[in-house]
């Protein structure tokens, strides 16, 4: 796993670690999966080298809230829409730390 700073995430990074903030927490909305109906939301990730847009699925979104500051795990980066996204893998994790 390596870790990085928001500068410095890239489309195809793999199997990162990063250390920061939820900046915005919005209103979850449900989206039907293969797996039926799902919880989702695109929250601002930030730390101090600047701002990414994160995906957060079901549980993921019960673990923050606004204004923490997170470690994730296992995380990899995807285009979409002429951005990139920072994605938790299906072994990665998120979980709130304590501030320094």
């Amino acid at each position: 796993m390596t870790a990085k700073t928001v500068e410095e995430l890239s489309p195809e990074d793999d199997d990162i670690e990063i250390e920061g903030k939820i900046a915005e927490l919005p209103t979850p909305r449900a989206v039907t999966t293969q797996y039926g109906q799902k919880k989702i939301t695109t929250v601002v990730f930030e730390d101090e080298t600047g701002k990414i847009d994160l995906t957060l699925w079901e549980e993921e979104i019960e673990a923050v809230e606004e204004g923490a500051s997170v470690r994730i795990e296992g995380a990899y980066v995807r285009e979409w829409a002429d951005d990139i996204q920072l994605n938790i893998g299906r072994d990665g994790n998120i979980e709130q730390v304590e501030e320094e």
